[in-house]
């Protein structure tokens, strides 16, 4: 499988690279240092989700290599590490 493929990481690219086009014309027209702040934690958060979703899928495809389909415990499973692994 493509990352390609993976709806769920394309859709938070595209939030974070619209983030980032909001930010450059914010500080082409001056806006206050704080509103363009605020938009560039949103950019950094959003590009952190992303590389979750990244991890998580490439991890998860590699697993199937390896040992074959995954069942839906395992996939679970994979999910809560997942969810753990972000406070790295």
């Amino acid at each position: 499988m493509s990352h390609a493929d993976n709806a769920d990481l394309i859709n938070r690219l595209k939030r974070a690279h619209g983030h980032l086009a909001t930010i450059i014309r914010m500080v082409e027209d001056d806006r206050d240092a704080l509103e363009i702040a605020q938009q560039m934690q949103a950019v950094l958060k959003a590009l952190d989700k992303a590389k979750t979703v990244l991890v998580s899928d490439h991890i998860e495809h590699h697993l199937e290599a390896v040992a074959g389909p995954l069942s839906r415990e395992t996939r679970e499973e994979l999910a809560r590490l997942a969810a753990l692994a972000k406070y790295l």
